[in-house]
């Protein structure tokens, strides 16, 4: 038999098992090989470390359950108030892809709404890499160290197999006008292919319309 635990948050308790299990009538913890280890014989400041940890995790569960809640009910309202508008004015909230930015009538509150798209590259981008190699080898000297880094940073694959898009990006801002380096930018665009989207909301407020927007954080490593 597993016992019950209390612990009290402020609006309500919450509830998480005890390690310890009746069996026979006497008392066992399990330690981390699974084995049944009389109560007696555990140490109490195992104990205590033990309690603490079951009753912090239960207060993490139920608040990833209320944010879970919470970023469900942020949706369906933004999606209630679109339809809304949609319907009885014949508007259209926020951007093509979605992006929007929603405030509160005195400006002091506002929730913006961002979709960011995932990016991922085909095979073009290895006729890119083919016209960079060339224009690098009769660049030669000439080229600045800082190109060919940047360059090299690109085309090197990370942990997981994926070219650094960071840097790819920041290949298709340098201005420079060699044909072929002009190519090689054109096959990394029809290169570039958007496998799915991820849609993020913030939140923010103010003391007046002319102070700066604080976030509003739910992030728990930057509270």
């Amino acid at each position: 038999m597993t016992l019950e635990n209390h612990a009290q948050t402020e609006d309500r308790t919450i509830t998480f098992k005890s390690p310890v299990r009746e069996v026979e009538g006497n008392k066992y913890m399990t330690d981390v090989k699974g084995s049944l280890v009389p109560v007696e014989l555990v140490k109490d400041q195992d104990k205590l470390e033990d309690d603490t940890v079951r009753r912090v995790i239960a207060f993490a569960h139920d608040l990833s359950a209320q944010v879970a809640r919470f970023h469900g009910h942020c949706f369906e309202d933004i999606g209630a108030l679109e339809a809304l508008i949609a319907e009885k004015y014949d508007a259209k909230l926020g951007g093509r892809k979605g992006n929007m930015t929603l405030m509160s009538y005195d400006g002091t509150m506002k929730i913006q709404v961002q979709v960011a798209d995932h990016i991922d590259f085909g095979s073009e981008l290895q006729t890119a890499k083919s016209l960079i190699d060339e224009c690098l080898i009769e660049w030669s000297a000439d080229s600045r160290p800082e190109i060919r880094a940047l360059i090299t940073s690109a085309f090197n694959t990370d942990r997981e197999g994926q070219v650094n898009r960071a840097d790819i990006f920041m290949l298709l801002r340098m201005k420079i006008n060699d044909e072929r380096w002009q190519k090689a930018m054109e096959a990394i665009r029809d290169a570039m292919r958007v496998v799915g989207s991820k849609t993020y909301i913030r939140f923010y407020q103010r003391e007046n319309g002319a102070a700066k927007w604080q976030a509003i954080t739910i992030d728990l490593a930057k509270v």
